[in-house]
């Protein structure tokens, strides 16, 4: 039956995932496409030229402290790195968007609100993990642990994805429920609900790559739990 979902787990910065989601689109053929997005996210994608204007305050009020500062460093990295890789951030996600909707086919958001997400981050991430992520920050150049090296201009081999995941979930347990685990949870449940809306159509789902292992379970998980609308 979860024949017809086929979920791709994508790098949101490497070039090879934009060619990695042609090459299974046009195998696959799915009729329903499902994303990694939620509106205001794919608003940005699709119009980056236009800045949503937005109180700082403002800002910091509806996602925390924590959120803010979170989104903040985030989007700058993910920038960083893009440049580095010369990828532009999200291009895997909109080549999949832009996939469906050049194909006119039904386009699925999948993920949570990203405001929502912030909002419960700033609430879970405790002052134990905040001071462990400043000092991870200060001493990282001089640490000698073990580091997980990877090429950041391919989608991470399933093995390096299980260590990162693995380390976060144990030093910073908050980040790892909230930006992971809860939403794979959410994303899982919204395939399954489509998948039952429509149970002879193809959907192609296209996640970041460290949610697509934690969501395989969840998808027979929930088949069985939800019934058909």
């Amino acid at each position: 039956m979860l024949d017809n979902i086929l979920i791709l787990g994508t790098s949101h910065i490497s070039s090879d995932s934009v060619n990695q989601i042609k090459n299974t689109f046009l195998d696959f053929k799915p009729d329903i496409v499902a994303v990694e997005l939620d509106k205001n996210r794919l608003f940005s994608l699709k119009h980056p030229q236009k800045k949503i204007k937005s109180n700082i305050f403002l800002q910091i009020k509806t996602f925390g402290v924590t959120g803010f500062v979170f989104a903040t460093l985030g989007k700058y990295l993910q920038k960083k790195l893009g440049s580095i890789v010369k990828t532009n951030p999200g291009a895997d996600m909109l080549m999949a968007v832009n996939l469906a909707q050049n194909n006119s086919l039904q386009l699925e958001l999948i993920d949570q609100d990203i405001q929502i997400t912030l909002k419960k981050f700033s609430k879970a991430f405790s002052f134990k993990e905040k001071m462990k992520l400043l000092k991870d920050l200060i001493l990282s150049p001089f640490s000698k642990k073990q580091k997980i090296n990877f090429d950041i201009k391919k989608v991470p081999e399933e093995k390096i994805i299980t260590q990162l995941i693995d380390q976060i979930k144990l030093t910073y347990p908050s980040i790892y429920f909230v930006f992971i685990e809860e939403r794979n949870q959410i994303m899982a449940k919204n395939l399954i609900r489509l998948h039952k809306l429509h149970p002879d159509k193809k959907i192609l789902a296209v996640v970041g790559a460290g949610h697509k292992e934690g969501m395989l379970p969840l998808l027979k998980k929930y088949d069985l739990l939800f019934e058909k609308p």
